[in-house]
Order: structure tokens, then C-alpha cells, then sequence
């Protein structure tokens, strides 16, 4: 069943930036598919992430380095077309966009043409600034992403809370005032300290969503096959599940099984 909302506009980017203004909390899920994409824009949320997890939840990889841009352009096409509502935000992948500012523009606008979404997410901060830059030279809006980055996971060596040193803590300061001085609408906080997330949400004009980064921030995210329970073997503790449809899935198919085995399915009123 879908909600009704008082305010049914199309969530832009000016709007997320009124709803930090206003003190209004964002809500943010992925989702990979038409199907999913429309669940959860009539269920109400304000952002829609089509995010490179879908390396891991939809194609079965270990890490989201191996999505391919062709890939995401696919999952980002079939969200859009189920979304009236939601902003849709598009992860570039892993090589796309590191290291070379020409070659990011060029898979920018490549994503923005063929998949018709609003925004892009990039991972990084002065590392990855002419690419930032060059990419909003073209009008595309970008969200950043700091703390945790899990294209940098081989760097990283482990998935464990980040920024929880000095330095480290600093930098991450400096990146997310780069960022938003470079043109950024929005970033994303990913498994930081909350204290530190507070404090960079406190200083930046622009929204933060969190990730694992406390409830100071201006919104969270979360990935909708964990948040609803449709994957299991992921347990952080900042992932919250308000469902168990794993569980529902397994019930419904066993009963099926069962009903075709005994010749119960179809029955008279379900044959022509």
C-alpha cells in the first residue's frame, strides 16, 4: 500500500537542502530494480540510492569494486522507471571516475543520459576534487561520500569503524568542507564516531546523511535488502531490521513446493 503525503512534489535537490534548513530529518534507501524502485518511492522515502551494492546484493560479488558501469546504467534505468517521487542518486562505479577528471565526465554523462536520474554519488574527497569539479561543470549534481569507503576496501583491509584517530578525523573535516565548497548538494557519512558526524553536520550548509554515523546527522541510509531482512549474513550494528522477509520468502516457496508436489496447485477455480 502506498502513503499518502500531504506534499506529493518531486524531491529535488533545492528541497533536500530546505529539509535540512527546517530541521527535517531525510530518509534514504537503496533499491536495484523497477520493483523495488516503486516500493519504496510510494512507500514515502525522499531519496532513492541505486547504490554499487548492488555488486554484492544482485550480482553475488564480495565487494562492490567488480559493478560495472554498464551494469549500473541497467539497475539505474529499471529504478527511475518506477519512481515519481524520491530524488534518485546513482553511485559511479569503481574506476569510472578516480584519477582521471575527463574520463569521469564522460561516464557522468553517460549515466545521466541513459538512465535519466538526477544525481550522482562519488566516493571521496581532495583525492577525487578535479573529478568532482569537472563533473558539476556539466551540471550534474554530486553527493559526496567520506568515512568508510568501501570502493577504498583494499586499502582499508577491514570494514571497521573509520576516523576514530586524530589525523584521520581531521582529514575527513578538511574533505567534507571541500566538497561542499566545490558545489556538493549533499554527503554521505559512512561508519564514522556519531561525535564526529555531529560536528561535520553542525559545520556544513549542506544536508549529511548518515550511515553508522549516529542521529546528529541530517538523514540516514541504509540498504534495503538488510533493512527488510532479505539478506541475513550482514549484522552492524547500526543496521536496524524492520522486517523479516527472508524468512516469509522461504515459507511461501516451501508451501508452493509442497503444493505442487501433492497436486493441490492448481486446483478447479485456478484452471481455465
Amino acid at each position: 500500500m502506498s502513503v499518502q503525503r500531504e506534499d506529493s512534489r518531486r524531491v529535488t535537490t533545492h528541497r533536500i537542502l530546505e529539509m535540512k534548513q527546517r530541521g527535517e530529518k531525510i530518509s534514504m534507501l537503496t533499491a536495484y530494480d523497477f520493483t523495488m524502485g516503486t516500493i519504496v518511492d510510494q512507500s514515502g522515502v525522499d531519496i532513492i540510492l541505486v547504490g554499487d551494492s548492488a555488486s554484492n546484493v544482485m550480482c553475488g560479488n564480495l565487494t562492490t569494486l567488480p559493478i560495472t558501469l554498464d551494469q549500473m546504467i541497467f539497475f539505474a534505468k529499471s529504478v527511475v522507471r518506477g519512481v515519481n517521487r524520491a530524488l534518485v542518486v546513482i553511485d559511479m562505479p569503481f574506476g569510472t571516475y578516480q584519477g582521471n577528471s575527463r574520463e569521469a565526465l564522460a561516464s557522468a554523462i553517460r549515466i545521466m543520459k541513459e538512465t535519466h536520474g538526477d544525481c550522482l554519488k562519488l566516493e571521496g574527497g581532495e583525492e577525487i576534487l578535479e573529478s568532482v569539479k569537472r563533473v558539476l561543470s556539466a551540471g550534474i549534481p554530486v553527493m559526496g561520500h567520506l568515512g568508510l569507503m568501501p570502493q577504498s576496501i583494499n586499502k582499508y583491509g577491514s570494514y571497521a569503524v573509520r576516523a576514530k584517530e586524530e589525523d584521520e578525523a581531521e582529514k575527513l573535516i578538511r574533505d567534507a568542507h571541500v566538497l561542499e565548497d566545490a558545489g556538493c548538494f549533499a554527503l554521505v557519512l559512512e561508519k564514522i564516531p556519531a561525535k564526529l558526524a555531529k560536528q561535520v553536520a553542525s559545520e556544513l550548509t549542506i544536508p549529511v546523511i548518515g550511515i553508522g554515523a549516529g542521529n546528529e546527522v541530517d538523514g540516514q541510509v541504509l540498504v534495503l535488502h538488510d533493512m527488510v531482512g532479505l539478506t541475513q549474513d550482514f549484522s552492524p550494528r547500526f543496521l536496524r531490521r524492520y522486517a523479516d522477509l527472508q524468512r516469509i520468502m522461504h515459507e511461501a516457496i516451501e508451501h508452493y513446493v509442497k503444493d505442487v508436489k501433492s497436486g493441490d496447485f492448481p486446483n478447479e477455480e485456478e484452471q481455465y
